[in-house]
């Protein structure tokens, strides 16, 4: 029988993580923010292909490509792990990765600049590139928005997370349930933007279509659209080199409203997911392939055929 940790253990490993956190926050902020970038890169191409989530990405990589060949996905592979080590290792300085410093050129700026102006949007992206920068994109163009994220298990690591992006002015909201969809209805009622990621496995929800293969995906950022009467505004990432950034405004994606209630969220959810096909068949390299995307039975297929 498995035991239960009691809460005062787990609360002690909680602490004991977040110091480490701490020294490994420390350790990263006294480096300029390339050479940490550089050593997130380095360090993740030679661990990552150590666990399990490296066999995860290759088998995503041969759902979406099954045409490529072992060098081709080996390269793939290791771009994947390299832009995720710098991601993670440039986490805890992105307040130095601003537009005014030089290391974001936006696409599309206008885009930002009319709806800053105008009525409120739910972004949405992927995790492409450094998810961390589409955030900064939209505040630093004067857009009150709530930022959407997942709570990390560890409360102490999550406060932390919290107060390192508040450094370049993101403040997060994690929605839970019913209350938390009519919290960020009501912040667009209140003339706030709604970002979110829409790339992730879901298993509830509509079911579309993703590099030919099923998949359910979240519809909260379309059912916030249809709700609030809002356009879907998609963003994507791209490194340029090092710590610095591109980041695309793209057309917007304004929601069917049928009447149809079913079937306009089903287009919508699949509108975003041939986006993010898209940006993903553009820069692979840059997407997380090591996130189940697709559900369990379509990896195993894969798998069986692989091995």
């Amino acid at each position: 029988m498995a035991r239960t940790r009691s809460p005062a253990l787990r609360d002690l490993a909680w602490r004991l993580e977040a110091a480490g956190y701490d020294l490994f926050t420390a350790f990263l902020r006294a480096l300029p923010i390339d050479l940490a970038s550089w050593l997130g890169g380095w360090t993740m191409r030679r661990i990552g292909p150590l666990g399990s989530a490296h066999r995860t990405a290759d088998l995503g990589l041969r759902i979406a490509f099954p045409d490529l060949d072992a060098a081709a996905r080996k390269r793939l592979l290791a771009a994947q792990w390299d832009n995720f080590g710098r991601y993670l290792f440039e986490f805890p300085l992105l307040d130095r990765v601003t537009t005014g410093r030089g290391r974001i050129a936006v696409v599309g700026a206008e885009r930002l600049a009319a709806i800053a102006r105008g009525s409120p949007v739910v972004f949405v992206s992927g995790h492409l590139s450094s998810l961390e920068v589409m955030p900064i994109a939209i505040l630093e163009a004067g857009i009150p928005c709530e930022i959407t994220y997942r709570a990390a298990n560890n409360p102490y690591v999550d406060a932390r997370i919290r107060r390192s992006r508040a450094r370049y002015g993101v403040t997060l909201f994690a929605p839970k349930g019913a209350e938390g969809g009519r919290r960020l209805l009501e912040a667009m009622r209140d003339g706030r933007s709604v970002a979110m990621m829409n790339d992730q496995r879901y298993d509830e929800g509509p079911r579309g279509v993703f590099f030919g293969h099923p998949v359910n995906t979240n519809p909260a950022a379309v059912r916030l659209a249809l709700r609030g009467g809002a356009a879907i505004q998609p963003m994507s990432i791209e490194r340029t080199r090092g710590a610095r950034f591109r980041v695309h405004i793209h057309e917007p994606i304004v929601p069917e409203r049928t009447g149809d209630r079913a079937r306009d969220l089903a287009a919508g959810v699949q509108a975003i997911n041939a986006f993010i096909e898209a940006r993903v068949r553009e820069r692979p390299g840059d997407w997380w392939w090591m996130h189940r995307r697709w559900p369990a039975e379509v990896y195993a297929e894969v798998a069986a055929r692989s091995d």
